[in-house]
């Protein structure tokens, strides 16, 4: 019984040391808040991107600047916005439980550029030569104008031109009144119309 007594007591011991060891090596999560300003603490910098690379984790602060994520402690976290510098922070080992706030300050990016300055023309003759000297990129398309406007082309294009919407509409409508009108009886021919015939001999002796 004492060596069962003792062995369970080592056990006990060597299983404490182990858990206690991998609660060491196990990183404690973190809920990681904060609000991010502008070098002039002043104005909140929304839109700013809070990440971590190696893990793939990330956000982003809302309108007032405020963002929360969870983190491990050692993270390597990147604050990075346009118009702004990148910002490292690493996550230190933390007391408090599953809480941790932080304010960071952004500075700003500013890139001068040189001045240009601009001046005008000497004189007007200077810039009338300059504008008449101007070639348009689609210059060569209306040079063919002349060509297009041609009275030859003109005309074969009218002869092939598709009827207009009114005359689609006129044709339309005639059609309809037709079926209407001989919907219920047969269609006149005028070929067997003694009438027509004789309006159409009349004619043939005038001219």
């Amino acid at each position: 019984m004492k060596k069962i007594s003792v062995l369970l007591v080592l056990c006990l011991a060597l299983y404490s040391l182990t858990y206690g060891q991998i609660r060491e090596i196990t990183p404690k999560v973190i809920q990681f808040t904060g609000v991010i300003f502008a070098n002039d603490s002043a104005s909140i910098v929304p839109g700013v991107h809070v990440y971590v690379p190696q893990g793939g984790r990330g956000t982003t602060t809302n309108p007032y600047g405020f963002f929360s994520m969870p983190v491990l402690e050692g993270d390597s976290i990147i604050f990075s916005a346009v118009g702004f510098d990148k910002t490292y922070y690493i996550i230190p080992s933390h007391k408090e439980p599953n809480s941790l706030k932080l304010v960071v300050y952004l500075i700003e990016d500013i890139f001068y550029l040189e001045d240009v300055a601009i001046f005008p023309y000497p004189s007007e003759a200077t810039f009338k030569a300059g504008i008449l000297a101007t070639r348009l990129p689609n210059e060569f398309d209306q040079s063919n104008l002349n060509v297009w406007m041609n009275s030859e082309i003109m005309r074969e294009m009218y002869r092939n031109q598709v009827n207009s919407g009114n005359a689609n509409f006129r044709n339309a409508m005639n059609e309809q009144m037709n079926y209407n009108r001989y919907q219920y009886q047969p269609a006149a021919n005028n070929y067997l119309n003694p009438f027509a015939w004789s309006s159409f001999i009349r004619s043939l002796k005038k001219n």
